[in-house]
């Protein structure tokens, strides 16, 4: 089977398996413990030849004061040749609760200037669903890769970016949070976290884009888009640690959304610095 370019950024459980023996792919499990609710639950098994890109350490800047912090070029270079990527490689990302933290792994990529990769619809959930071989989770070494990250500075938004985005209304600030966290109806679930939004902010719950583990169909995502933002308005994506957010840039994305962004920091930042 020859070289993979992956042109969308979401693919199928079914295309992922036809295309499992691809010279170039390299699959990805970027699963991490969700903030909200009680499914916490560790998966043992994954995808055959999976690697483990571990998004809390080896891919955030572990001396940041605030979690999952965007890293350096040279940190994501090193980290991503330990993991035997090249390159040419096609990744495929996908996380054990569906879509959750899969598509943080994918913007990742984009922001370090890499497009060959994509996020897998339904993730680990929809694999097993389909009757797909799995194997036994394996500490694996690789031989290095010769990546090299290249920061692509429109993809992400940091503080002082969105304060002032914020105050000029020059973006859609878009918040993935729940409603009931967007209005300040329950506490923030990080503890000592003040409770609020973003001046000038709106909400779409990154849940809304689901049904069941997998996103919904590419219509129904742009339908939700399109109640809160034109196709050529700048969008600013937020949620509680810039985790969730990127489910929102995930279907931006496909449904046709070019000037779109992350806020790292997001409301664990920003309810930190600013205390109104």
């Amino acid at each position: 089977m020859g070289r993979l370019v992956i042109s969308e950024p979401i693919v199928s459980v079914e295309w992922l398996h036809s295309y499992l023996n691809a010279e170039n792919i390299i699959i990805l499990d970027a699963s991490i413990k969700k903030v909200v609710g009680n499914d916490n639950s560790k998966s043992e098994i994954q995808i055959p030849n999976t690697r483990f890109f571990d998004l809390k350490n080896a891919f955030s800047d572990p001396s940041a004061p605030f979690p999952s912090t965007f890293p350096s070029e040279e940190q994501f270079t090193k980290e991503a040749q330990a993991l035997g990527i090249n390159k040419d490689s096609a990744i495929v990302v996908y996380d054990d609760k569906g879509i959750y933290s899969s598509a943080r792994a994918w913007w990742l990529f984009k922001a370090m200037g890499h497009n060959n990769v994509s996020v897998l619809n339904g993730g680990l959930p929809e694999w097993i669903q389909s009757g797909y071989k799995t194997e036994a989770k394996k500490e694996s070494q690789f031989s290095k890769g010769n990546f090299e990250a290249h920061y692509q500075s429109k993809f992400m938004k940091f503080f002082n970016d969105v304060k002032q985005a914020s105050l000029s209304k020059s973006h859609t600030i878009m918040d993935a949070r729940s409603e009931a966290r967007f209005k300040s109806l329950v506490p923030e679930p990080r503890e000592g976290l003040r409770s609020g939004t973003i001046p000038n902010s709106v909400n779409l719950p990154y849940e809304d884009l689901l049904d069941g583990n997998q996103l919904k169909s590419k219509e129904g995502i742009e339908a939700k888009f399109q109640k809160l933002a034109n196709k050529d308005d700048a969008i600013i994506f937020s949620c509680g640690s810039g985790i969730t957010a990127c489910i929102l840039a995930l279907g931006a994305e496909m449904s046709g959304y070019k000037n779109i962004s992350v806020y790292d920091g997001s409301w664990t930042e920003w309810g930190s610095l600013v205390l109104e």
